[in-house]
């Protein structure tokens, strides 16, 4: 054999012993973790994440909370532990020398149909499908999904946008420059603030429901149905409203002592009887009004 030929083999058998170290210490790394909790009655479950990455609850008929979660190093760990029908799952960071690929998890949740739930994260989505039950989300970074969900819900932001479609129940969003799409909603009390994201409101006003929509600077854009029944205030300081429904709104039937603080313009208007009460402020962007068909 001749010495290229022999380096050559060398090299090539040293490369692949490379790859396969390299696999062998990402597969020790990666872990996965499966746990198991009986609970009895309405269970709390209880999120902290420092971590990068995706959290996932959804619903069955079991009366269990089942956690799967996943990570990509040792440089992180997870607790879980069970206090009576509490569960509290947290995220911890082990190495301070961990980058950003360290830090990706995911954790997948199974719950009873009845479940409260706190969930905390750095970044990476939040979803939550067909859960019924009091909730507090919060995210720095990450987006927020919520399916045909019911409740109390709680949803802070700094950075990420939220997305609630067929929920129900009370809903309060506050963000730094998070959006908010409401879809198909059966929400009787809304209070939704963003300072830069933008906000549609896309579905039926329930009749002496409550619905506050503020963005500082971004689109404030609401859809109703030939159905609905509520009293409309619309403000802006240096803005414009974009009133598209004029031919539908009527002059505010309960309008008496109503206006504007001396930096506000913008419209009232009754739409039906005017049963429930929608207020749309923004400084300095645009509040669009339009029924759909």
């Amino acid at each position: 054999m001749g010495t290229r030929s022999l380096e050559r083999n060398i090299t090539l058998l040293f490369g692949g012993a490379v790859v396969l170290c390299l696999c062998a210490t990402a597969n020790a790394a990666s872990q996965r973790t499966e746990k198991h909790f009986a609970v009895t009655g309405r269970p709390v479950v209880v999120i902290q994440n420092v971590a990068n990455g995706r959290i996932e609850v959804k619903s069955s008929k079991s009366q269990e909370v089942a956690v799967i979660a996943n990570q990509n190093s040792n440089k992180i760990n997870f607790e879980m532990e069970q206090a009576g029908d509490r569960i509290d799952v947290t995220a911890n960071i082990v190495d301070a020398s961990a980058q950003p690929l360290d830090l990706e998890t995911s954790l997948q949740l199974t719950v009873p149909e009845e479940t409260e739930l706190q969930l905390k994260t750095e970044n990476g989505l939040i979803y939550v499908e067909q859960v019924m039950g009091d909730m507090t989300l919060e995210s720095v970074a990450g987006e927020i999904h919520l399916k045909e969900v019911s409740g109390y819900i709680i949803v802070k932001t700094t950075g990420g946008s939220l997305v609630c479609t067929q929920c129900a129940g009370k809903l309060d969003f506050n963000s730094v420059g998070g959006s908010a799409q409401i879809l198909q909603p059966a929400l009787t009390n809304v209070n939704l603030h963003t300072m830069t994201g933008n906000i549609l409101f896309d579905g039926d006003f329930i009749r002496t429901g409550l619905y506050s929509m503020k963005s500082g600077r971004g689109l404030v854009e609401v859809r109703f149905s030939g159905n609905d029944s509520f009293d409309l205030k619309a403000q802006t300081a240096t803005g414009t409203v974009d009133n598209q429904a004029a031919a539908f709104l009527k002059p505010d039937s309960h309008g008496t002592g109503h206006r504007f603080g001396s930096k506000f313009r913008g419209l009232f208007g009754t739409f039906g009887a005017g049963l429930a009460k929608v207020e749309l402020s923004t400084y300095s962007g645009t509040i669009r009004i339009l029924k759909r068909d």
